[in-house]
């Protein structure tokens, strides 16, 4: 990967915000974002582990690699990568940035849950580690880094578990181990509201993009808005929608004609121009 692009994105992190980051899971899906001019894409352990029906907390770090890997190849969009809780300890954390790093993205996210993590953070019961435990993991994460435009997201889960002081609190540590941006996972509109004025650093945020306008999130000054529901909810209703209204004999909500039109323009989104190009070259007769 080109170290200017990740020292650009840091750049528009630092100076630049909000930063509109939505989910994206595979290489077909950054192509869009990136047709559509989103500032970048997020791949989310939650909708990674939701779906191959593992969840997160069994995700290992060679499948978020190879995911990552894969939208890398055939986008240049900035990706944002949830880390999780880097998959162990200090040691195991550096070896998780190794790995994506190698595989090209422009920022981890690395949050100060137990590890190994619980398949019951889903319902929202999650277990934090003591402040030192994680500014250790991110001291090693630092360390492990060859690039240092390689953003490091700090999440915290203490405003659920603890409180907003104590995760902005956690938040202000985290800063001084080497995070470079932080999240806190605000409850409130007051709390989403206060945190990047309460913070000397970005503040990234993981939520719905249709909570404000975008002025709106311009004026609440955070650096990166993530959004890893709506487009994975999209798609699996859209999905569900299609698949019950046939299996029940009726047909789809979209027409099959335009089915099958959407389903040719995805060759051009894909880019297979290009292989045909190198096809046209080298096997047809007369080339």
């Amino acid at each position: 990967m080109n170290d200017l692009a990740r020292a650009e994105f840091r750049r528009r992190v630092e100076t630049g915000g909000p930063l509109m980051i939505p989910h994206c899971p595979d290489a077909l899906t950054a192509r869009l974002c990136e047709q559509l001019g989103f500032d970048g894409g997020y791949l989310g352990g939650g909708g990674l582990g939701l779906s191959l029906a593992i969840s997160e907390a069994l995700l290992s770090v060679t499948e978020l690699a190879r995911a990552a890997a894969a939208i890398r190849r055939r986008s240049a969009l900035p990706l944002v990568v949830d880390g999780g809780v880097g998959f162990g300890d200090a040691v195991h954390t550096t070896r998780m940035v190794w790995e994506l790093e190698a595989a090209g993205v422009h920022a981890i996210e690395l949050e100060d849950q137990v590890a190994p993590k619980r398949a019951s953070h889903h319902r929202h019961v999650e277990h934090l580690v003591p402040l030192e435990e994680m500014t250790g993991k991110l001291r090693a994460a630092v360390a492990a880094r060859r690039d240092p435009d390689l953003l490091l997201i700090a999440r915290t889960g203490a405003v659920r578990n603890e409180s907003f002081d104590a995760a902005v609190e956690r938040c202000e540590a985290y800063f001084s181990a080497g995070a470079d941006a932080v999240m806190l996972l605000p409850e409130t509109d007051g709390q989403r509201a206060a945190a990047p004025r309460l913070l000397s650093g970005p503040v990234a945020l993981l939520t719905s993009f249709d909570l404000h306008t975008p002025e709106e999130w311009a004026e609440l000054g955070y650096a990166m808005v993530i959004d890893p529901v709506t487009g994975q909810a999209a798609a699996f209703t859209a999905l569900r929608e299609a698949y019950e209204a046939q299996r029940a004999g009726l047909p789809s909500p979209r027409p099959a004609a335009e089915s099958f039109a959407v389903y040719e323009g995805l060759q051009q989104l894909a880019g297979f121009e290009e292989l045909y190009d190198i096809e046209r070259a080298t096997t047809e007769p007369g080339t």
